[in-house]
């Protein structure tokens, strides 16, 4: 595997074939070329991404082919139906958990399905972004499903003031809802889930290709590993599976249920929040987002106010350092006052937060000062994320946090004269919770404990994520549950163990017949 921020795309998507699949191509003459994808020039966001590199140019036309044609071992589109499988074909990919629905799992079908959307490198504000969306209406479209697509506006999208944020720049981005309906007359039920995968870091400490599925013994057990497994595709393919099983069961559902990817949920959530406007006035009475919780129920997520800080001071000669002020220390009091204001603000939380050893993180993520080696530093930026407590108002944490540097200048004569800077900025995900003990929520803990034979854990996490936009801005009773572990989730060689997906889907087959009925 080179090393530098180069990995190879030649052969990221051998199985989208041209004649049914437009996801994504890359031209015929960057076949299995080291493609500089990730570059290492810096910003205060981290990587650049470089989307015009052509590797990742999106709809190319066929006189430049495809990534690759059709293999004997790629799944086979053509023998895709909408629901029902040959009595063959499905026994021998079900996985035989109680319940009805989900003992017409497809086992087989559910891998190939993640391992294509996987080989899409959907990294946020490339082009394969919008391919990786899609893809999914594609394949959904192709199954029966009634899909709206519509192009998001996103500059018009991102000027609104209550707009969550977004972190890379982004020139398209595409919304989709796929529906399948019910009789009539029960409750809908809404499937959420992001696309966005972020970038893979450094290549070399991978095992292989970031972009290239490969199944790995781990632990005993057999794990998928690529870029976006664990967060969170396969928490999503495993939500269509469970639609697909539903359907070949042949349970008539009253209540509709609503799949809906997105994109932009690593930087912000203007995927969501776009999806949320569009199915405004839709009666949805409950959600499930299939993130990484390790089939666990996470029903409240805090909140993460990205921020930037700028510290100003005074260049001059290192040798005559003292009759300058360098900005790196004058940085120093205001660290430990931020410091502290996290002990204080982690002193007492929330029954459901009371896992975590910090619970509302407050961290510096970036520093950059500086720029030659025998200066005193005139400038410091450092950026970082603020988190938010439970019930707690986003402006009430960002204004604890001001009050605390607006303290530190106040006591320097030097910070009096010249204060740091404090703005928000990116992702600004306001905290978010559903009741516990809510029907969504008891109704996936008990099709949990059925499936597998034990009670899933109850608690909330503390990251933000789209929940805080589904229960504030659409009221929608929102729980998270799915496979994998948080902890690998932008780790190199990001993994999901392949019996917590399959388990996943059972439940999620079973938890739709449940509440649509």
């Amino acid at each position: 595997m080179p090393r530098g921020g180069n990995f190879t795309l030649g052969q990221h998507y051998p199985c989208l074939k041209a004649a049914k699949h437009r996801a994504a191509y890359i031209y015929s003459d960057n076949l299995d070329k080291e493609c500089p994808l990730v570059t290492p020039e810096r910003f205060f966001h981290g990587l650049r991404i470089d989307s015009s590199h052509p590797c990742i140019q999106p709809w190319a036309p066929d006189n430049n082919g495809p990534v690759a044609t059709a293999r004997s071992d790629s799944p086979d589109h053509s023998r895709r139906d909408s629901g029902e499988d040959t009595h063959d074909r499905a026994a021998a990919g079900r996985r035989s958990l109680p319940g009805g629905a989900a003992s017409f799992i497809d086992r087989e079908r559910l891998l190939a399905d993640l391992d294509e959307l996987l080989r899409i490198p959907s990294l946020g504000g490339t082009p394969a972004e919008v391919d990786a969306q899609r893809h999914l209406a594609d394949r959904w479209a192709g199954e029966g499903l009634e899909v709206t697509t519509w192009d998001i506006d996103v500059d018009i999208t991102a000027a609104r003031s209550d707009f969550p944020g977004m972190e890379v720049e982004r020139r398209n981005a595409l919304g989709v809802v796929a529906r399948f309906p019910g009789s009539g007359g029960g409750r809908t039920l809404l499937f959420d889930g992001h696309t966005d995968v972020v970038p893979p870091g450094d290549i070399g400490a991978w095992t292989g290709d970031p972009f290239i599925p490969r199944t790995m013994p781990r632990d005993g057990r057999d794990v998928v590993v690529a870029r976006g497994a664990c967060d969170m595709k396969a928490g999503l393919v495993a939500a269509w599976e469970a639609l697909r099983a539903v359907r070949r069961s042949g349970v008539r559902l009253r209540g509709d249920v609503l799949l809906c990817p997105v994109s932009g949920e690593e930087d912000g959530g203007l995927g969501t929040y776009a999806a949320l406007e569009h199915l405004s006035g839709a009666p949805i009475a409950g959600c499930i987002v299939p993130e990484p919780t390790d089939l666990d129920l996470v029903p409240a997520n805090a909140g993460a106010l990205t921020f930037r800080l700028t510290v100003n001071g005074a260049a001059i000669h290192a040798s005559r350092r003292s009759e300058g002020v360098s900005a790196v220390e004058k940085f120093v009091p205001v660290l430990a006052a931020l410091s502290h204001l996290e002990a204080v603000r982690n002193a007492s939380v929330d029954e459901l937060m009371q896992r975590w050893p910090v619970a509302y993180p407050l961290s510096i993520g970036t520093v950059h000062a500086g720029d030659w080696a025998s200066t005193v530093p005139d400038l410091l930026v450092a950026e970082g994320r603020l988190g938010v407590a439970l019930d707690e108002s986003a402006d009430n944490a960002r204004a604890e946090f001001e009050a605390t540097v607006a303290e530190v200048c106040r006591s320097d004569a030097w910070l009096r004269e010249h204060p740091v800077t404090v703005e928000w900025w990116g992702g600004q995900f306001h905290a978010g919770r559903t009741d516990p003990n809510a029907d969504i929520v008891s109704l996936v803990r008990d099709t949990h404990t059925r499936a597998a034979g034990h009670a899933p854990e109850t608690y909330g996490g503390p990251y933000g994520s789209d929940l805080r936009l589904l229960v504030g801005m659409g009221g929608i009773p929102t729980v998270q549950y799915g496979p994998g572990d948080t902890r690998v989730a932008h780790a190199p060689d990001e993994y999901v163990d392949i019996e917590d997906v399959v388990t996943c889907a059972s439940v999620l087959a079973d938890a739709i017949v449940d509440f649509c009925s």
